[in-house]
């Protein structure tokens, strides 16, 4: 089954399938079109980072924000990292909106109601999990500095720690992402560790859709929840943003969020 297409107030945004299933939860991921910004940016770019007019990214994410009514947006100051941040009913201090005023971390995870947690991406990963049982939310953040430190294992473990999430019972999406068609690394030697190198073929390209697969899996995720898009973004940029095909260019979204 493929993704499922929406689009709502104008806004055109993809589904997971297994995550569509639950009505306690609201999520997307964001393609790059009927946006306000103009080239290289055109159009839904949500980061305000990227050299884009701010006022144009506003729109953006007010767009973006009238799909999920209701819920406040909050964004993570993403700086490639494996720092997870996890704010629930007993600890709500958190800021969103605003870039400068985001929590610096690469994952989200909260069980706070009409909280939607967004990452911004343009060739790296987003995965968005759901605890259907306990209602737990997460979003990550993973390019190849995040699979190096294997960020989706510390953030299903924060979930298990703070949140007593089972793994067992995690739905989650791995959104579009560079392929293994054009995940080329020349210095892997350097840059990737020799343990992750089963994940390349018999060139210099790495297949990172697998290896969150296997990282969820390894984390307690059955194989039936992972739902792996498998659409990658280099070659589709007429969909999505691609920083390895375009350099300057936008960041589309990923949504997930209580209702």
């Amino acid at each position: 089954m493929s993704l499922i297409s929406i689009i709502k107030d104008g806004t055109s945004f993809l589904q997971f399938p297994n995550l569509s299933e639950f009505s306690e939860i609201s999520h997307g991921i964001f393609t790059r079109k009927n946006g306000y910004s103009n080239a290289p940016y055109k159009s839904l770019n949500t980061s305000y980072s990227s050299g884009d007019d701010i006022r144009n990214v506003t729109l953006n994410r007010l767009a973006i924000a009238k799909c999920f009514r209701g819920n406040e947006l909050v964004f993570a100051k993403q700086v490639h990292g494996a720092k997870v941040m996890s704010f629930s009913k007993k600890n709500t201090s958190v800021a969103s909106g605003s870039y400068d005023g985001s929590p610096e971390c690469d994952a989200m995870i909260t069980d706070i109601k009409k909280k939607s947690l967004v990452i911004q991406v343009a060739d790296c990963q987003s995965i968005v999990m759901f605890d259907p049982v306990l209602k737990v939310v997460a979003n990550v953040h993973s390019g190849w500095r995040g699979s190096i430190k294997n960020i989706i294992g510390q953030t299903i473990s924060a979930m298990k720690k703070k949140f007593a999430t089972n793994p067992n019972h995690i739905i989650s999406g791995i959104g579009p992402s560079l392929g293994p068609c054009c995940a080329e690394f020349v210095n892997y030697r350097n840059e990737i560790p020799e343990k992750l190198w089963t994940y390349k073929n018999d060139s210099n390209y790495f297949d990172f859709w697998a290896l969150s697969s296997k990282q969820l899996c390894d984390a307690g995720v059955l194989k039936e929840n992972i739902y792996s898009s498998e659409i990658c973004t280099r070659c589709n940029t007429d969909l999505f943003y691609s920083f390895r095909e375009e350099g300057i260019t936008g960041r589309f979204a990923a949504v997930i969020g209580l209702k």
